[in-house]
């Protein structure tokens, strides 16, 4: 009886040691708490990503519309708008097409059209402008309509000068003033002085 150990009695107040095993799992479940606290806080705070932009439907970019005067052998006559990119045939259309009377034999109706320009769409009867829509009146040759043949008859144009005539003005758009002709190869201040009295621009 002497030999065995008396179990100490424990006072109020007194710490008592905790088990190493204990302390490991106490410190787990901290470590838990502590996460899924985190977790809802980085859930509630967290701010929404923002939403994918969709792109919009690709088309082609709007060239507007220009305004073209069509006269001669067309079944409506006058001013119509086109869009810019349009063709003569398109200006045709928009004036209500050709008349029964309409030689486009020498129009080309695929040539571009650009804002401001007539086009004189010829007749079979010999009215409505000549052929080719160059508007041949009295001897003088509306340069923004005429044709290459027509072109030629221009004092001192040949074939290669009306071609440079006609290809300057369907790249860089109708002549603004006579003095435009400057721009096109083979036309200097003499040639020009000759022409001014030859031509209507526009």
């Amino acid at each position: 009886m002497w030999g065995r150990s008396r179990a100490r009695p424990r006072w109020a107040g007194e710490v008592v040691p905790i088990d190493a095993s204990w302390r490991t799992w106490l410190g787990i479940g901290a470590l838990v708490a502590a996460v899924a606290a985190g977790g809802i806080w980085f859930g509630l705070d967290r701010p929404e990503p923002a939403p994918l932009l969709t792109p919009g439907p690709v088309g082609t970019t709007a060239g507007g519309s220009i305004t073209v005067h069509v006269a001669g052998a067309v079944r409506v006559p006058g001013l119509v708008e086109v869009a810019a990119e349009a063709r003569v045939a398109d200006a045709v259309a928009a004036a209500g097409g050709a008349s029964r009377t309409a030689d486009l034999t020498g129009l080309n109706l695929a040539a571009p059209v650009h804002d401001g320009e007539q086009i004189v769409v010829p007749s079979r009867d010999g009215t409505g402008g000549a052929v080719g829509g160059g508007a041949v009146e009295d001897g003088k040759v509306r340069i923004n309509q005429a044709t290459p043949s027509e072109l030629e008859q221009l004092p001192g144009v040949g074939p290669v000068l009306a071609g440079r005539i006609h290809a300057y003005r369907e790249e860089h758009g109708p002549f603004a003033a006579v003095d435009d002709l400057l721009d096109v190869p083979g036309i200097g201040e003499g040639k020009l002085a000759a022409l001014r009295d030859a031509v209507i621009v526009p």
